[in-house]
């Protein structure tokens, strides 16, 4: 019997700038619930439904007829296995396949068009969504094409099954068809399927028993049943192709009935070319004069995860694919390297600016839309986004924006200093922040197992203390900063005055008390302090975090012995570890059911992130010396495994480090984009 480990399972990508996307495997079978066509965010960027699956393809040359799909059912069976014809895939500039025998080949190509056009007078952006294929076929013989479309209407995390109230109506149009799910309860979205060239038959058809190993190995469900409404069947002469259009209805109202032809596919890539290379003007003039130009790949896939939110009217960005949605402290962890490296500076404060308008208690919420309610449960969000606007200003020197977000700043530091939700405040007896509540993590070691923290961290955190000094730092400079402006705020000279010294003082009181942190024995600093005063050894990047942000309060011996030790027991070709090996709760494999996967988080699971938080922090302690990092196979990663042109959210704490978790994370790739420069003069490219 064929195996499902012996197909080529990595996973390609596509993003549209609203949260739409379409997703699957280099094989072309479809591994998890996530995969799909066309994933529409119907309110952007959330409510991201599954309309089009995929588009079954089969040729018929010379009395021959060939399936080039791949499909593995619940039964076990991989059928049909139209893999064994392809022979080449790429991913630059889009997906596209070639399937082929001696006398022939068959090209096909995906695009997700970009989803946000130029607005008119003071109106919201244009909206649209759809996905874009392209069949194009070479050979000594006439052909026959045939393509069935398979559908569905759900949602991002769930599968499709078959019942009987569940029908889809269709009208069959001159080269389009009307499509729309519709139960008793629910009128599904409207949609459409259009074409170049070919004849439509309507049939009518389920498929039931669809199976998706990924899920299986997740321990989640893993079955699903699609419908095909029909087949459309195109002949085909030597050179000749056919474009095909899935396009969201609701978006029509904006611009009429579309043209398709033949030259609409060429014409969306090069549109998409310009785009970016708009964008990016200002990054690559300045990679002219560093040593090291960021790749245009590393560039291209940042962008990927900015999408604009209609609510809030401006962008936002989306932590990763194919499952995550809008995060606070993904956002700001990532700013940096996403918007300020490529000098993408109005993007950054839209970003700032989402955040700060949630600001709530003097917390900023970790989750947003979505399925997800706004969430506060975390202690570090607010922290991050000062630290975050430290770093926008000091590239920008933007201080209009300053003076319109300093009250931001007042919010978040009299939120801790009086104390919030969670029982979260400022210890009177050395000014380091704290928490006390049962069942929740409040850090971004934050998984929980049968509603216990698997990392309960309770107490003092290390590096959310790290930021808040870091916070008090900036809160000072600012202070001083706006005394200069008549029109900074509402405040007076004297209370800006006043602010900075208060703000000066409470941060040398802070720097004082994190030396409490150093842990000799171990040439560390503790993760934290519980509420009992008692200090936790653990060996974990946090430490790391603390070193690296823009204000520190650790001399250099310390420094450097942290750093050493992080590099001798968390260091990996692909980030930290979250846990030391050493340890008897160390993890070395991300992998299993929920409940082991959640498990294994933060207890040894690389994160690549933190490879950002490790450059810095070596380069402050070590400067001048090389950082021991060497970035070759995180970009063979990037460029060839798991999802291509992407940096994996996790990999497995011990060797060889397989990809695990989301083939896409906004952090991961920000940061090595961020030290590009920095890491990549280890190696000639």
């Amino acid at each position: 019997m064929d195996r499902i480990d012996e197909r080529d399972t990595r996973e390609w990508l596509l993003t549209n700038g609203i949260g739409s996307f379409a997703c699957g495997t280099v094989c072309d079978a479809h591994t998890r619930t996530y995969h799909g066509w066309l994933m529409a965010a119907l309110e952007p960027p959330g409510r991201r439904t599954l309309l089009l699956s995929r588009i079954d393809a089969a040729i018929e040359i010379g009395g021959q007829r060939l399936q080039l799909g791949v499909n593995f059912w619940i039964s076990g069976a991989i059928s049909p296995q139209g893999d064994r014809l392809l022979r080449s895939f790429t991913v630059d500039p889009v997906p596209a396949w070639i399937w082929g025998q001696e006398h022939w080949q068959l090209q096909r190509r995906l695009v997700m068009p970009y989803g946000v056009l130029s607005p008119q007078n003071d109106e919201p952006p244009r909206l649209k969504t759809r996905t874009l294929i392209h069949y194009r076929y070479e050979g000594n013989q006439p052909a026959l094409l045939s393509l069935r479309p398979l559908i569905a209407d759900r949602g991002l995390h769930y599968q499709q099954q078959q019942q009987p109230e569940l029908e889809f109506a269709q009208l069959v149009e001159s080269n389009r068809l009307l499509l729309q799910a519709k139960t008793p309860t629910r009128t599904g979205i409207s949609w459409q399927l259009s074409w170049t060239t070919g004849t439509y038959q309507a049939d009518g058809i389920w498929y039931w028993g669809y199976r998706y190993p990924e899920e299986t190995k997740r321990g989640l469900a893993d079955q699903e049943d699609l419908y095909s409404p029909g087949v459309l069947t195109v002949p085909l002469q030597s050179g000749a192709s056919v474009t095909i259009e899935a396009r969201v209805r609701d978006f029509d109202r904006y611009q009429g009935r579309a043209t398709l032809d033949e030259t609409t596919f060429d014409q969306t890539i090069a549109a998409e070319k310009e785009r970016l290379k708009t964008v990016f003007a200002l990054s690559q003039n300045r990679s002219h004069n560093q040593k090291r130009t960021v790749p245009s790949q590393l560039l291209q896939a940042s962008d990927r995860f900015i999408v604009y939110q209609a609510v809030k009217n401006r962008p936002t960005l989306i932590a990763g694919y194919p499952w995550f949605n809008e995060w606070g402290r993904d956002t700001l962890i990532a700013l940096p390297g996403i918007a300020l490296t490529p000098q993408r500076h109005e993007l950054a404060k839209d970003l700032l600016r989402t955040c700060s308008d949630y600001c709530d208690r003097g917390l900023i919420p970790n989750r947003f839309a979505d399925e997800d309610a706004l969430s506060y449960t975390n202690m570090d969000v607010g922290l991050w986004w000062i630290e975050a606007l430290g770093q926008y200003l000091e590239a920008t020197q933007d201080w209009a924006f300053l003076i319109e977000q300093y009250p931001t700043v007042g919010k978040i530091y009299k939120g801790l200093t009086v104390g919030t939700l969670h029982n979260i405040r400022i210890d009177a007896s050395d000014n380091l922040v704290t928490w006390d509540a049962p069942n929740i993590a409040l850090t971004w070691m934050d998984a929980l197992v049968a509603d216990q923290p698997v990392t309960p961290r309770r107490g003092k955190p290390i590096e959310v203390n790290a930021l808040w000094y870091s916070a008090l730092c900036w809160a000072s400079k600012w202070a001083e900063q706006l005394q200069k402006f008549d029109s900074a705020s509402d405040l007076d000279q004297g209370t800006l005055a006043n602010q900075a010294r208060r703000y000066s003082q409470q941060a040398e009181q802070v720097k004082a008390s994190l030396q409490k942190f150093w842990n000799p024995a171990q040439n560390y600093l503790f993760d934290g302090i519980s509420p009992d005063d008692y200090p936790d050894s653990s060996i974990r990047p946090n430490a790391v975090i603390a070193l690296s942000l823009s204000h520190c309060a650790f001399h250099a011996a310390i420094g450097q012995a942290v750093m050493q030790t992080a590099c001798d027991r968390l260091l990996t070709p692909y980030g930290l570890r979250s846990l030391d090996p050493a340890d008897p709760r160390y993890e070395g494999k991300y992998e299993g059911g929920i409940w082991q996967r959640d498990r294994a988080y933060h207890q040894g699971t690389v994160w690549s992130w933190l490879i950002g938080a490790f450059v810095r922090g070596w380069q402050r302690f070590y400067p001048g010396q090389a950082v021991p990092f060497d970035p070759e196979p995180l970009w063979q990663h990037f460029q060839q495994q798991a999802g291509l042109g992407f940096i994996s959210e996790v990999f497995d704490g011990d060797p060889p480090h397989l990809p695990r978790g989301a083939i896409a994370q906004a952090w991961s790739v920000a940061e090595l984009l961020r030290h590009w420069e920095e890491i990549a003069s280890r190696s000639d490219r």
